[in-house]
C-alpha cells in the first residue's frame, strides 16, 4: 500500500468534478430555457442562432411598418373619398349652371358654391397628414423637371423610364376663349432623343397638354401663358425642351428585414391644377357646359388615384399575411436551434446528479484507504 500519492482519490476527485461540471452545465439549460447557453456549448450553431434572432426582430418591425403603411393609404384615401363627393357636387352645379332657364344671380350662387368647395378641395389637400406629414400635396409623387421656365412636368405614368426626354418642338395653340387649341398644338409637336416611337399630343386641359404612347406611356406638362397670348412656344429648332424624368420621390416603405426590401407608394397630387379645375366656373351657360368635362376628368383622375392606393393597400395586406408566416416559421425554427427539451434535459440533469453524489461517495472512501496503513503499523 502507497501513501505518499493517493492515486484513487484523484482519479475519484477527477470524475466528481466532470460529473459536477455537467451537472452546472444542466441546471444553466433549465433555468434558462436554451440549449445553447454561450458560445462554447455549439459555436456555429450559436451564430446561426444568433443570426435568425435578428431576423426574426427585422421581420416583427417589418410587420409594423407594413401595418402603419396601410393606416397611412387609409388616411389618404379617407381624405379622397370627400374630394369625390365635393367633385360629384360641383357636377351637380355644372349640369344646373349649363341650364338655359337660370338668372345671373342664380348662377352666381352656383359659382359661389362651386368656389367654396374648389377651397374646400385645396385646404384637404394641403391638411391631410400623418405623423406630421402631408400626403396629398405632392411630397410623395414622382417628381420631374424641364429646362425651361414655361413648361414643367405636372405629372407622368410609372411606366415612363427615369431619365432625359428631348422634346424637338413644340407651340401651344389657344382659342379665344383662353382653352388649348388640341389640333394646332398635336401638329406643332416634335419627339426628340429618349421616347418612345409613336409619342403624340392626345389631350390637352387648362394650360395642359398629355403626351402619350404605347403601353401606358404618358407625361403631361403644364404651360404658363399671359392672358391674351394666342401662342406660346414651348420647344423650336436650335432651343430644344429637355426633360429630366427623375423617378423619385415616391414613399418607400421597409417591408422586410433586408436591404432593398422596400415597397414605394406614390401619392399622386391632389391639387386644383392637377385635377384641371382650377380656372373651372359656372357663372355663364358656356362656362358651365366647359366646367361638365373639366369636373368630369377630375373625378376619373381621382378614381385612378384611389384605385392606386387600393391596389397598395392590398399588397401591403399581403405583405402583413407573408411576415407574419415568415415569422412564425423562423420562430418554429430558431426554436428548434435555441429551446431546450427539458424532459430529456432533466433526465441528464438527475443521472449526473446521481453519478455526482456516488462520485463523492468514492471520492471519500479513496480518502479513508491510506488510513489503513496505520493497522499495519501497530
Amino acid at each position: 500500500m502507497k501513501i505518499s500519492y493517493n492515486a484513487a482519490a484523484m482519479r475519484a476527485n477527477n470524475a466528481l468534478n466532470m460529473s459536477d461540471n455537467k451537472v452546472s452545465q444542466s441546471l444553466k439549460r433549465l433555468s434558462s430555457g436554451l440549449k445553447i447557453v454561450s458560445a462554447k456549448d455549439n459555436p456555429s450553431g450559436y451564430a446561426v442562432g444568433r443570426r435568425m434572432d435578428a431576423q426574426i426582430a427585422g421581420v416583427s418591425v417589418a410587420t409594423q411598418n407594413s401595418n402603419r403603411g396601410i393606416s397611412i393609404i387609409e388616411t389618404a384615401d379617407g381624405a379622397l373619398t370627400e374630394v369625390h363627393d365635393m367633385l360629384q357636387r360641383m357636377n351637380e352645379l355644372a349640369v344646373k349652371g349649363a341650364h338655359g332657364v337660370l338668372t345671373t344671380s342664380d348662377r352666381e350662387m352656383l359659382n359661389a358654391e362651386l368656389k367654396q368647395l374648389k377651397e374646400e378641395v385645396t385646404r384637404i389637400s394641403t391638411d391631410t397628414e400623418f405623423n406630421g406629414q402631408p400626403l396629398l400635396d405632392g411630397t410623395f409623387d414622382l417628381r420631374g423637371y424641364t429646362s425651361s421656365q414655361i413648361a414643367k412636368v405636372d405629372y407622368y405614368s410609372d411606366e415612363v423610364l427615369a431619365k432625359n426626354y428631348q422634346i424637338d418642338a413644340l407651340t401651344v395653340y389657344y382659342n379665344d376663349d383662353g382653352t388649348i387649341d388640341l389640333e394646332q398644338t398635336k401638329n406643332s409637336f416634335m419627339a426628340g432623343d429618349g421616347f418612345p416611337e409613336g409619342v403624340e399630343i392626345t389631350s390637352a386641359g387648362q394650360d395642359k397638354v398629355t403626351i402619350t404612347g404605347e403601353q401606358d406611356f404618358e407625361i403631361t406638362l403644364a404651360v404658363s401663358h399671359e392672358e391674351g397670348q394666342t401662342e406660346v412656344e414651348v420647344a423650336a429648332a436650335g432651343n430644344p425642351l429637355t426633360l429630366d424624368i427623375t423617378g423619385i420621390g415616391s414613399m418607400d416603405i421597409q417591408t422586410g428585414a433586408n436591404e432593398g426590401q422596400q415597397l414605394a407608394i406614390r401619392i399622386p397630387t391632389i391639387s386644383l391644377n392637377r385635377l384641371g379645375i382650377e380656372r373651372t366656373e359656372v357663372d355663364t351657360q358656356d362656362s358651365s357646359s366647359r366646367a361638365i368635362d373639366e369636373i368630369k376628368g377630375a373625378i376619373q383622375y381621382v378614381s385612378d388615384v384611389r384605385s392606386r392606393l387600393g391596389a397598395y393597400q392590398n399588397r401591403l395586406e399581403h405583405t402583413v399575411s407573408n411576415l407574419d408566416v415568415t415569422n412564425e416559421n423562423m420562430t418554429s425554427a430558431y426554436s428548434r436551434i435555441m429551446d431546450v427539451d427539458m424532459a430529456q434535459e432533466m433526465t441528464a440533469y438527475t443521472t449526473q446528479q446521481v453519478i455526482s453524489q456516488a462520485a463523492t461517495s468514492m471520492l471519500a472512501q479513496a480518502n479513508e484507504r491510506p488510513s489503513q496503513v496505520l493497522q499495519l503499523l501497530q
